[in-house]
């Protein structure tokens, strides 16, 4: 893969929303069917320049209107807001307080920063395949929650290009949520509560919740590999005590006299589970059983959401597709069949799409000379790594599409029994 350099960016932008942005699949997304007059027209898009100029409240009459844009200023990130009761670019001529967001996707946002308590591999804005892992975790651990216990159909899974994921809530009741119902939703999707001065983060008592029954089972696939082999949490007696400060008294004790004469982290580990385990198959019988294993678990493994990206209508986040400014990767879409072979260093750069459309060479264009921009434009970015990314959207659209026609159906159906 052609290396990055964050210098190249001014170049490398003009030949990406040239030829590689995917306008006609994004457009159709974000139009939604025009189901809803002037929807486009209203969606506020932010624009990130060179030198950190930042442009809020811009709007287009049409997703050409966007593409033009794009393809004018270059912009070196695009971030996409609410639907407001106004055009974004006239708010200025609005009567004050008129001008509200009305409506927008339930959005997520899954930053590996969040985990630096209980990751040993990388900190910060570093990222390995060791702790990937968390983002795997995470996604399929909240997208479970959203279809089976919300019942939420059209979710667009997205790789931020640098050390997180974002997911883009697309249902047409979802969107008309309030910021109280998208708070509420943020703390039902929540266990790892307090702060950096918080030891314990996470307290279970019974009955516990199906949402955490079925957590507990997502992250236990993984758990072993990921906690116990790749971080090694009880590898050192360092890194075992910090794992049973967060188990009850009359059980740390035991435990770290035990845990010497074990070999590794995964035979302490299945002392301590085995110790839980035996805890909540006395409690019929008039002992206190104890989840200590599922709250270490849960602890190191689940997700940390963002609540405020996600209860704010008018919040903004980083639009699919962007370039990320210092990675160079593309924000691109998660194949969900695929999530546990995603690898984000695979993920193309801008200048290795770039390399890609080089090396594919002008032949394909000296021979269609006569061929429209729009489809020499499709044509390009199939020449590239990013063309099964774009196939994402689409598909995403396109499942959309039908289901919007299967609605339209069914309620012409119900008309036509009256």
């Amino acid at each position: 893969m052609a290396p990055f350099e964050p210098a190249a960016l001014p170049e490398l932008l003009p030949v990406f929303y040239r030829r590689l942005f995917p306008h006609g699949a994004y457009g159709r997304w974000l139009s939604y069917g025009g189901a809803v007059k002037n929807y486009f027209q209203l969606r506020e898009f932010s624009f990130t320049l060179r030198d950190d100029v930042y442009l809020r409240f811009q709007s287009f009459g049409s997703p050409q209107e966007l593409e033009r844009e794009l393809q004018r200023i270059n912009p070196y990130k695009i971030d996409i807001g609410a639907v407001y009761s106004h055009r974004p670019n006239q708010h200025n001529t609005v009567h004050l307080g008129a001008f509200q967001p009305q409506e927008k996707e339930l959005v997520f946002d899954i930053d590996m920063t969040d985990y630096d308590d209980v990751r040993t591999c990388c900190s910060s804005a570093d990222i390995c395949a060791k702790c990937w892992t968390l983002m795997t975790i995470a996604v399929r651990v909240i997208d479970r929650a959203l279809v089976e216990d919300l019942g939420v159909r059209h979710r667009l899974w997205v790789y931020s290009g640098r050390r997180g994921v974002h997911c883009w809530v697309c249902d047409d009741a979802v969107r008309k949520w309030s910021p109280a119902l998208r708070a509420a939703t943020v703390e039902y999707l929540s266990l790892v509560k307090g702060g950096a001065e918080t030891v314990k983060k996470v307290n279970l008592c019974e009955p516990i919740h199906p949402f955490i029954r079925r957590s507990v089972g997502v992250v236990e696939k993984y758990f072993k590999a990921y906690a116990l082999v790749g971080q090694d949490i009880l590898g050192s007696p360092e890194s075992w005590d910090k794992v049973l400060a967060l188990v009850p008294d009359e059980h740390r004790e035991p435990l770290q006299s035990e845990f010497p004469k074990k070999r590794d982290s995964v035979q302490r580990w299945a002392l301590l589970k085995d110790r839980m385990e035996r805890t909540r198959a006395a409690a019929g019988k008039g002992a206190t059983p104890c989840y200590a294993d599922w709250e270490i678990m849960l602890q190191y493994c689940f997700p940390r959401l963002d609540i405020n990206v996600s209860k704010g209508v008018g919040h903004l986040l980083k639009s699919p597709f962007s370039v990320h400014p210092k990675t160079g990767r593309i924000s691109v879409p998660l194949d969900l069949q695929r999530l546990d072979q995603f690898d984000p260093f695979a993920v193309p750069t801008i200048s290795s799409l770039c390399h890609e459309l080089d090396t594919a060479g002008d032949a394909g264009e000296q021979e269609d000379s006569g061929e429209t921009e729009p489809k020499r434009r499709v044509r390009d970015y199939k020449k590239t790594s990013l063309a099964p990314y774009v196939r994402l959207l689409e598909q995403f659209v396109e499942e959309m599409e039908r289901a919007r026609r299967g609605e339209r159906l069914r309620r012409s159906d119900l008309q036509g029994d009256f």
